[in-house]
């Protein structure tokens, strides 16, 4: 049996590869253990391919609505199978670029297979095909058949999520698509049936809906994107009805084939119907069945702890999977650390690079630097975007927090007027002393608007007057940020416009 020793082992070649290198710069001995593609789903399977899809939505939607500017214009077809190359080959060389760099640092050592915990700090790695991996040396790996084990004296955990497969009857009886799936399919569906109206079911819904697709999106909330704040959920819900018949307050209970080699999905409502009324003024059904070509599930993620053997050490995780931690991000092991969707704090790959930053400066500094979610911004890239940080108004009531708000429409910006952004808002959520509590953006570019509330909050004394007193650039869609922030500053006079005469 080999057993090779490392300062710093790494399990994941996402966010957390970046610990690694950073050893490496300190002249320490590094390894990092993936099978797959470097990058982290967010490369391969997630951010970047999802983006990519929803910029040529953006762009068949702004075809759409040219005649409301005076311009003439038809979207005649989509070439899907074309963009959805193009989108896998940018981001496969992506992860190549990644792989190379590792592999000529030479102080990093990048293991092909699947690490598994021998006992705390003692891994066995395993190639793809279930056989045990060599060492390698950068021309050869996963070959041969002598075992492998390696010490890490610091262990960095940092192996991701996969797409959750509900427990819907019937299930294994169809083909269905998840979301690592759908981004890569060299044919549109003519019809799709997506359950789930979270971040990712909206954001696929979408994408399919804008190019041409017959969506139909199921969500057992009310609104959709629930987690946001209520007036935020509200406009998305109303947005995503432009692009798929939306069935919220509905759950999945039976899929089963169709004639025509499709599916038919059954959702029951989550509440009693009979009395509910739709936008038509008809009774809601308290059951449908929804026919079509294809089955999307978004139902959400679940941790890959599952794959480390953690039964071997004494690392604990919750009733989720998720590793329980400190706020250093150090698990129950000394010395073994964890970060990015397996902590599960918060599941954005920008959360994970900042945890990455913890966990360096905790593993080489020994900095005691914990990790502060306050202003941590996530963004949700439909039409229109949707950008939020801090605390929505429904957890501050819950909680019982003294709070002012103030909502402005995107109309607040003559720039936003211009653009026609008539659904769009901004709502600010203060407490008494000016606190931000929390910043809910829907509209045009709202997750690049988001950032100077982030800064604010960050790395400012985090009021209201840290946004509203710099001068904002005219005309531009920050001026709406100015405005909502103007309503609740403690300043004595106002240079925001004033929305209500242009709203």
């Amino acid at each position: 049996m080999t057993t090779t020793a490392y300062d710093v082992v790494v399990i994941g070649g996402g966010s957390g590869s970046q610990v690694a290198t950073a050893a490496a710069e300190q002249g320490l001995e590094a390894a990092v253990i993936e099978p797959g593609p470097l990058g982290g789903a967010c490369i391969t399977r997630g951010c970047i391919p999802s983006k990519a899809l929803i910029h040529r939505a953006d762009v068949a939607e702004t075809v759409r609505r040219a005649a409301e500017f005076g311009i003439d214009a038809t979207l005649e077809s989509v070439d899907y199978g074309a963009f959805t190359d193009a989108i896998h080959d940018t981001v496969y060389e992506k992860a190549e670029r990644q792989a190379d760099s590792l592999e000529d640092n030479e102080h990093v050592t990048l293991y092909r297979g699947e690490g598994r915990f021998v006992d705390d700090h003692t891994i066995a790695i395993e190639t793809a095909d279930g056989r045990d991996a060599v060492a390698v040396d950068g021309a050869e790996r996963g070959e041969g058949d002598e075992a492998l084990e390696i010490e890490g004296e610091s262990i960095v955990l940092a192996v991701g999520s996969r797409p959750v497969v509900p427990p819907i009857d019937g299930l294994e009886d169809v083909d269905f698509l998840t979301s690592d799936d759908a981004l890569f399919l060299s044919d549109q569906p003519d019809s799709l049936v997506i359950v789930g109206g979270g971040y990712i079911g909206v954001e696929l819904g979408y994408v399919f809906g804008a190019l041409g697709t017959d969506v139909s999106l199921i969500g057992r909330s009310e609104q959709l994107v629930p987690r946001e704040d209520d007036e935020i959920s509200a406009v998305v819900t109303e947005s995503l009805e432009r692009y798929c018949d939306v069935y919220t307050g509905y759950e999945a209970s039976d899929v089963g084939s169709s004639e025509n080699g499709g599916v038919i999905v059954t959702a029951e409502s989550t509440d009693e119907r009979s009395d509910k009324k739709n936008g038509d003024g008809d009774s809601e059904p308290a059951s449908v069945d929804l026919e079509a070509d294809d089955l999307l599930l978004a139902t959400g993620r679940r941790p890959n702890t599952d794959t480390l053997a953690l039964e071997n050490t004494g690392i604990e995780t919750d009733e989720s999977g998720h590793i329980k931690t400190d706020a250093r991000l150090e698990t129950a092991v000394e010395g073994v650390w964890a970060l990015g969707d397996i902590v599960g704090e918060e599941p954005y790959k920008h959360a994970a690079d900042y945890e990455t930053r913890v966990v360096s400066t905790n593993v080489f500094d020994d900095a005691a630097s914990e990790v502060d979610y306050t202003a941590m911004p996530h963004a949700i890239f439909t039409s229109p975007q949707v950008a939020s940080v801090g605390r929505t108004e429904s957890e501050l009531e819950d909680d019982s927090q003294e709070y002012e708000s103030a909502t402005v429409p995107f109309t607040a910006a003559p720039l936003g007027l211009i653009r026609g952004a008539d659904d769009g808002l901004v709502k600010v959520l203060a407490g008494p002393d000016g606190e931000i509590l929390g910043c809910h953006i829907a509209g045009p570019d709202a997750s690049t608007l988001i950032q100077e509330v982030v800064v604010a909050m960050d790395s400012g004394s985090g009021t209201v007057d840290d946004v509203a007193d710099p001068v904002h650039v005219h005309p531009a869609l920050s001026e709406v940020i100015h405005a909502a922030f103007d309503e609740l500053s403690s300043r004595p006079y106002s240079t925001a416009p004033d929305w209500q005469d242009v709203a």
